[in-house]
């Protein structure tokens, strides 16, 4: 899909379903198919579902009594990740929903300056998206004052000093066309048709900037750096660093999925999987990618709240291999897997508990659930580690988001983000089918259990 300017193409994903059956109630991401804890999920009005999904953790079930499992760091640059925690987490009074900027904000580095850099960056699009012209172009001055005035600061933190350096010369480069397509858009009234056109040029460019951005973050990521896993988990999948995971989806009819009045016909979802916060959890799922137990399974669930998949055809509910040592298996052979959450201000991510269980509720994730398409890892509600295979994408909606109250955060593993087609998901139904699922990027990152 083609990524079009905010402005002039929003959408708006309000997350309201039928009333039909008043004892149904909103629910959090579980476990699909064939376990005893199938759930229905059915807000009566944006109100009520705001309250039951971002105030309690629980779930409700039907009156069939079935449920499904539910959805129930840092590094050594812990000055720099504790200055990021606003806007990583939503605590802050803009949620901030960029899956790209989330992923930044998770690297494992401690350059104070590109944060500050990465900061300006980020809020020129805000201010391009909302037409606020003159922050946007103060944004631009700003950044290519510090672009030109810090690079000493920024360029000892790199791999290669030179690459960096190059990076920032096409970061300066790229600010030209962003800043005369701003004063166009400042020239023509608004509304019209010049205007949009100029809006949409600055958007192309700061989009461009701020992929030269994340160039420029990920040279600082120590070289060969990984974050270490305790020993108990070592028979299991790991992932050292980040990986590239693309999926196409078809209609099992041969129908096209339609979004904003466009028809496609395969739904094609880029995702971005972190192994730096979340090496289990990601080994797990590109390992299982790589080894094609994805292709050809069909969309589970879609809700309105989460789109979901993973369980497998069969009486098991995951995926069938021997038994991890420090989890064991499911009751039909699933391996299981740990849940992993990583904290900002933390060294490393923790195991086989919840922030709740640590008593930390109300802390910040490096990896919150703020992006529509965000990435968990589905399990019982009960028990923290019972997933296996199943997994889900988030149809985020800010408007139902306060700020800091989401509840998924620090209770189920996020592992990564849709950060091309995610619109996608906005017509993803169940019966779908993933025709085609690959590592594109990172799969020598990828480490298996000798």
């Amino acid at each position: 899909m083609t990524r079009t300017h905010p402005v002039t193409h929003t959408t708006t994903t309000t997350i309201l379903h039928s009333t039909e059956n008043n004892n149904e109630h909103h629910h959090s991401p579980t476990l699909a198919g064939k376990s005893p804890f199938q759930t229905a999920g059915r807000a009566l009005a944006a109100a009520v579902m705001s309250a039951i999904l971002w105030t309690s953790p629980l779930i409700t079930t039907d009156d069939n009594n079935n449920n499904n499992p539910q959805l129930g760091f840092s590094m050594d640059a812990q000055s720099t990740m504790a200055s990021a925690k606003e806007m990583a987490s939503g605590s802050g009074s803009r949620v901030n929903k960029d899956p790209e900027s989330l992923l930044r904000y998770g690297l494992p580095i401690s350059n104070k300056e590109v944060r500050s850099l990465q900061g300006t960056i980020e809020n020129i699009n805000y201010d391009v998206t909302s037409k606020r012209i003159s922050p946007a172009l103060d944004g631009v001055k700003k950044t290519r004052t510090a672009l030109k005035q810090k690079a000493s600061k920024l360029t000892p933190s790199c791999q290669d000093a030179n690459v960096c350096t190059s990076i920032i010369s096409d970061m300066l480069d790229t600010l030209d066309p962003l800043e005369e397509n701003l004063n166009k858009a400042k020239d023509y009234f608004s509304g019209s048709e010049q205007e949009r056109k100029a809006l949409d040029g600055a958007y192309a460019a700061q989009r461009n900037l701020a992929a030269k951005l994340t160039d420029l973050e990920e040279q600082m990521v120590p070289k060969g750096y990984f974050t270490p896993v305790p020993s108990d988990y070592d028979d299991l999948p790991q992932l050292r660093g980040r990986a590239t995971v693309e999926f196409s989806l078809k209609k099992p009819d041969g129908s096209p999925f339609v979004v904003d009045d466009t028809r496609y016909k395969t739904a094609d979802l880029k995702m971005i999987i972190d192994g730096y916060n979340a090496p289990v959890t990601g080994g797990n799922f590109v390992q299982l990618v790589n080894e094609g137990f994805y292709t050809n399974m069909a969309i589970q669930r879609s809700d309105g709240f989460v789109v979901q998949t993973g369980d497998p055809d069969g009486k098991a509910d995951g995926y069938v291999a021997k038994a991890s040592k420090a989890i064991g298996s499911g009751p039909n052979g699933e391996r299981l897997i740990p849940c992993e959450i990583s904290m900002v201000g933390d060294k490393a991510p923790f195991y086989e508990s919840t922030m709740e269980d640590e008593g930390r509720g109300g802390q910040a994730t490096v990896l919150p659930f703020s992006s529509y398409g965000a990435m968990g890892w589905a399990r019982e509600e009960y028990d923290a580690n019972s997933g296996s295979s199943q997994f889900f994408w988030l149809l985020f909606d800010s408007d139902l988001t306060p700020a800091g109250k989401n509840v998924l955060d620090g209770r189920y593993p996020c592992f990564g983000y849709v950060v091309e087609g995610a619109d996608f998901l906005r017509d993803m139904k169940e019966g779908d089918i993933i025709a085609s699922a690959k590592v594109t990027e990172g799969l020598e990152k990828l480490v298996m259990p000798k």
